[in-house]
């Protein structure tokens, strides 16, 4: 849902959420979206999350989050909320308040039902584009996973196919029928 016809500035963006705290909103070329997830949504955040969790645990090289806002410091006109990321930081290194100033190493979307493919991979750009590493595409309603890399092919995954954490997060591996409920 678009809130706003005019083309947002970040430092406009930061007063609007404040005014609307209850609300998930990320910013993209200048427009005011309103994040609504499903529950499927949460459930399909929250199993990747504790697999990425999990992993983490025993490969101590970052942290993940769920809504995490990731803004580029030279970009007026974005700030992103990927469904899931992971940035390689230790916990003393977090940030508190307002958005992480750098796009994450792994975004992770969740197609919602009113999102389009051609938005999903708009999204998969941009965060590769601006420094992303690693982008997964969720598809809940056909049960399949795009994963984008700079310089590589896209690999459709479903299924039995494993979902993998390459140079992001080595050894990582997700069977992507984990992933949906």
């Amino acid at each position: 849902m678009t809130l706003a016809e005019q083309k947002t500035t970040v430092d406009a963006f930061e007063i609007f959420i404040a005014q609307h705290p209850k609300n998930l909103f990320e910013l993209i070329h200048g427009k005011i979206i309103e994040k609504v997830p499903t529950e499927q949504h949460g459930i399909i955040a929250v199993n990747i999350s504790a697999e990425i969790k999990i992993y983490l645990k025993t490969h101590p090289i970052g942290q993940v989050g769920v809504e995490v806002r990731h803004r580029k410091p030279d970009d007026k006109f974005n700030d992103r909320m990927p469904d899931i990321s992971f940035r390689k930081i230790q916990s003393d290194e977090i940030v508190t308040h307002g958005a992480v100033p750098s796009m994450p190493d792994l975004a992770i979307e969740i197609k919602s039902p009113t999102d389009t493919y051609k938005l999903m991979r708009e999204k998969a750009d941009y965060y590769l584009d601006n420094g992303t590493s690693l982008v997964w595409l969720i598809y809940p309603e056909k049960k399949f996973v795009e994963v984008y890399r700079k310089d590589a092919d896209i690999d459709f995954l479903t299924g039995g196919d494993t979902l993998l954490g390459y140079d992001v997060l080595p050894e990582f591996e997700l069977t992507v029928s984990e992933i949906f409920p």
